[in-house]
């Protein structure tokens, strides 16, 4: 099994460009949203489990990913995954789950388009376009760099 530096590190290759980075900052904190909150508009029966369950659910599930590889990184990422999902539970009921589904469509599209933009200055395909498993690494990426920032020597 690969370390999560070893993630960071491939990851780090793809990412050198400042701009390409920059529009990662900008991009990929979005995009992290926008997943959250269209599982969140994802019907589940009202008896069964509440709005936000699907998201919920998945979210647990990178925990366990991040976990495995990084304790650190993980419980970082479940923190800010913690705070988009209130975010996106205020949103559900302040706007209704279909307006929450366009905006964060909305979101997700121009977010995208951002990051491709980014990998045309970078000269480089995106990174999960080799492996999927890439998508779980872009925020990752963003999380260790924040912790270095804020002063966590071993961010991994």
């Amino acid at each position: 099994m690969r370390s999560m530096q070893d993630w960071l590190d491939s990851y780090s290759g793809d990412h050198r460009n400042p701009t390409n980075q920059t529009m990662h900052w900008l991009c990929v904190p979005p995009i992290v949203w926008s997943v959250i909150a269209l599982l969140w508009t994802i019907p589940v029966p009202a008896s069964f489990l509440r709005p936000g369950a699907w998201s919920v659910l998945v979210m647990v599930l990178a925990f366990y990913w991040y976990w495995k590889h990084s304790h650190r990184l993980a419980i970082a990422l479940l923190i800010a995954f913690a705070v988009l999902g209130v975010i996106t539970n205020m949103l559900f009921y302040t706007l209704g789950p279909a307006n929450l589904r366009w905006l964060a469509l909305g979101v997700f599209v121009v977010a995208w388009i951002g990051q491709f933009i980014g990998h045309k200055f970078e000269g480089r395909k995106p990174s999960f376009l080799t492996d999927l498993a890439y998508l779980l690494i872009g925020p990752a990426w963003l999380m260790a760099k924040l912790l270095r920032r804020m002063g966590f020597k071993h961010a991994v």
